[in-house]
């Protein structure tokens, strides 16, 4: 594992378990789920280490073993982008001025609703966020890109995915912006109100304040079509990306995630979305009319499970996953759902598994609107 990724799920995760912890140590050890358990989505299960094809919709269970694809390793024949990184600072920011959570706090359930969690230890807190773009190699300049936003970045495997996959001919030749998050996690910390809000703002702030910095400083241009724009997270950045399109279907129309924080996370409470992302299969996604998303996720047999004092039956990651698959079959969304056996949260060897077919299934049916105009 590199460096930066190591420092990326340090920071995303530590604090999670930090929690479960001092909770209950018991619980720092999650419970294998099997796929097939009764109200799971009906999935196929497949040979150990295969995937499902890029062309195929719906359910899918692989592992246990997870052994890299062809298109997660450095290929030195393999034509390599340009990495083009800068910082971005809070001062700098009209819409996230930055907050934190003072150290080794959590929060309190509301004793009247335990799925609100008060959170006395948050205050204003400066921040730096690293910012990393990928250009193709077969990017011309000044031509008109389609491009995907990741959050928790950066996330160099993206990159040398794309490479290989781009080479190959199987996704366009896309920029990759991966962002850092503001700090800290869940209630109370700048990630957790970038990532967890259930809001157009996050994706406001890529529009506004990173995306006319990247044209800039990377001399690209970027599509305002949404059938070229994705997005893509894991944990709390993956219910982002989906937050992302949700709210501004004319931004984006593709959604990639890895472990989902699709459950009751968000900070402050909102009485419009009063369960948090945990709305999106509840409430949001079945009672909504079908928006114009392409979804890919993927949830591991080992994911988190009740990691806080709320207990609320809205803290499963396995449960909230499935229920997603469930709403998302029911409305005809194009999705394809992954179960990985032998996976933790958001595994990084699941990800070197099926991020290129995952992107390679996102990018499935991309007809550049420039083109066709």
């Amino acid at each position: 594992m590199k460096l930066t990724q190591l420092i990326n799920r340090t920071v995303v995760f530590g604090a999670v378990f930090q929690m479960i912890w001092s909770i209950n140590p018991a619980m720092a050890q999650t419970p294998t789920r099997d796929p097939h358990t009764p109200g799971y989505v009906s999935a196929t299960e497949l040979p150990d280490g295969t995937g499902p094809s890029p062309g195929s919709n719906g359910n899918f269970i692989i592992g246990p073993t997870h052994d890299p694809a062809p298109q997660s390793i450095e290929h030195a024949n393999v034509p390599q982008g340009t990495v083009y990184r800068f910082t971005l600072d809070s001062k700098d920011s009209k819409i996230y001025p930055g907050i934190a959570r003072e150290p080794n706090t959590f929060g309190t359930a509301d004793p009247a609703d335990p799925a609100k969690l008060i959170v006395t230890t948050s205050h204003p807190a400066p921040y730096t966020r690293q910012v990393a773009v990928y250009v193709p190699k077969q990017y011309v300049a000044g031509t008109i890109a389609p491009f995907i936003v990741g959050a928790d970045g950066p996330d160099d495997l993206l990159f040398t995915v794309l490479d290989n996959l781009i080479a190959e001919g199987k996704v366009p030749a896309m920029i990759a912006i991966s962002i850092g998050n503001g700090g800290g996690d869940a209630q109370g910390s700048e990630r957790g109100l970038e990532y967890d809000t259930m809001s157009g703002v996050y994706a406001e702030f890529v529009e506004k304040e990173v995306l006319p910095l990247v044209e800039s400083k990377c001399r690209v241009k970027l599509t305002k079509d949404p059938s070229g724009r994705a997005t893509m997270g894991g944990s709390s950045g993956g219910s982002c990306a989906l937050i992302m399109a949700w709210y501004h279907p004319e931004w984006y129309h593709r959604v990639l995630t890895y472990s989902g924080t699709y459950i009751n996370q968000q900070w402050p409470y909102n009485p419009e979305t009063p369960h948090g992302a945990w709305e999106f299969h509840e409430h949001l996604i079945p009672k909504s009319p079908l928006k114009p998303l392409r979804i890919w996720m993927e949830v591991g047999d080992r994911d988190l499970f009740n990691p806080n004092v709320m207990r609320d039956n809205m803290h499963d990651w396995v449960l909230a996953n499935e229920n997603m698959a469930k709403a998302l079959a029911a409305k005809d969304y194009p999705y394809q759902f992954i179960f990985a056996r032998n996976a933790g949260h958001v595994d990084y060897k699941v990800k070197k598994q099926t991020l290129p077919e995952a992107l390679e299934w996102l990018w499935k049916d991309y007809h550049p609107a420039e083109v066709k105009q």
